[in-house]
């Protein structure tokens, strides 16, 4: 055998033996009696541990190739665990729910189309789509509005930084703990008691009555997205904040000179000159909203009109127990966001990459 083709070997058997040893030792982890505390340590150091050593195993297999071969084969290397934890766990799965997709709630008998044709017929289902057009529109416009409006008005303070960390402080927040936060906002108690819910506490003190604020439809739904809005304007501004940097202050100056006010400059001057970057801001929210469900879990679980798609989905999967339906409704979902995911990386793809 002559040295390419140890090469190609080596860079073949090498990953892949990498690869047998860790997951022989997630399985062993998986199946040991041990102490729970002391085997997930365990299995994180492993997964850290085994993770580095395939990437210096396939690092030093690409670096004793040709140097422009190597030079191809380099950025793989980074993005490699990343496409395999991908394949893992999004595209294999993927397909698995294609094909569960076709077969009834036992996933025995083959049905066709019909979870199809429940998923864009059934009454519920109509509603979550309905809704989650609302989480698009609200959630989104709202988000990226607020955002642009709060990073405008910070470029002119000189408290900049400190406004900026506040606003962004409820992106480390998670989705359900925002939701459980914002249970005690909306919580609700018969009139004459104690309001211990924020808005009520305002109506009451005004003189109105307290208000179920999750069972008035479909104002509920509007309720909720104000989390996601909460949740996400700290990301716009960010983003928003950093495009803003790059706009050339002598194009601005040049159109107050003209005479143009402050909103003229925003609409005619900032906003084309960052439009890249509000469409990339408002296509990421947009995924989100159209995967929104734990805000909606956590809140409403689904009742009183504020079912979304993957709400149902998860209905008819973990508590029907219709591996069919769920299916299909998450394929259905797949395929909502595939069109926005794939701008997305059509938007990547113009920039240098891979070349």
């Amino acid at each position: 055998m002559n040295t390419k083709a140890k090469t190609i070997a080596l860079s073949i058997l090498f990953p892949l033996a990498t690869l047998a040893i860790l997951a022989t030792g997630f399985v062993f982890l998986r199946d040991t009696k041990g102490p729970q505390v002391l085997t997930a340590v365990i299995a994180i150091i492993w997964g850290v541990g085994g993770a580095a050593l395939l990437f210096y195993t396939v690092d030093w297999l690409v670096n004793r190739l040709r140097p422009e071969i190597a030079r191809k084969l380099q950025p793989f290397v980074f993005v490699g665990p990343a496409l395999l934890i991908l394949l893992w766990y999004l595209v294999l799965p993927t397909i698995r729910s294609l094909y569960l997709s076709f077969f009834d709630a036992s996933s025995k008998n083959f049905v066709g189309l019909a979870n199809y044709v429940f998923a864009f017929t059934d009454g519920k289902m109509l509603e979550s789509f309905r809704n989650n057009l609302m989480w698009i529109i609200l959630g989104t416009g709202g988000s990226v509005g607020f955002g642009l409006l709060i990073a405008l008005l910070a470029e002119r303070s000189r408290a900049e930084s400190v406004f900026k960390s506040i606003i962004f402080m409820p992106m480390a927040i998670s989705f359900v703990g925002a939701g459980i936060i914002w249970r005690f906002v909306y919580a609700y108690k018969p009139a004459g008691e104690d309001q211990i819910g924020v808005l009520n506490a305002l109506v009451t003190f005004f003189g109105g009555e307290p208000q179920a604020w999750f069972t008035i439809a479909p104002w509920n739904n509007i309720f909720l997205i104000i989390i996601l809005i909460w949740l996400q304007s700290g990301y716009a501004m960010v983003i928003i904040s950093s495009a803003l940097k790059g706009v050339p202050a002598e194009i601005i100056e040049a159109g107050r000179i003209d005479g143009a006010g402050e909103l003229r400059v925003i609409r005619s001057i900032i906003i084309p000159y960052i439009y890249s970057t509000l469409v990339t801001v408002s296509t990421t929210i947009v995924i989100i909203s159209l995967k929104i469900f734990d805000i909606v879990f956590t809140m409403t679980n689904g009742n009183y009109g504020t079912e979304v798609i993957a709400s149902v989905q998860y209905k008819q999967m973990f508590r029907f127990y219709h591996y069919g339906r769920g299916s299909a409704i998450a394929i259905v979902l797949v395929l909502a966001v595939t069109p926005v995911m794939w701008y997305n990386l059509r938007q990547f793809a113009k920039q240098e990459v891979f070349k």
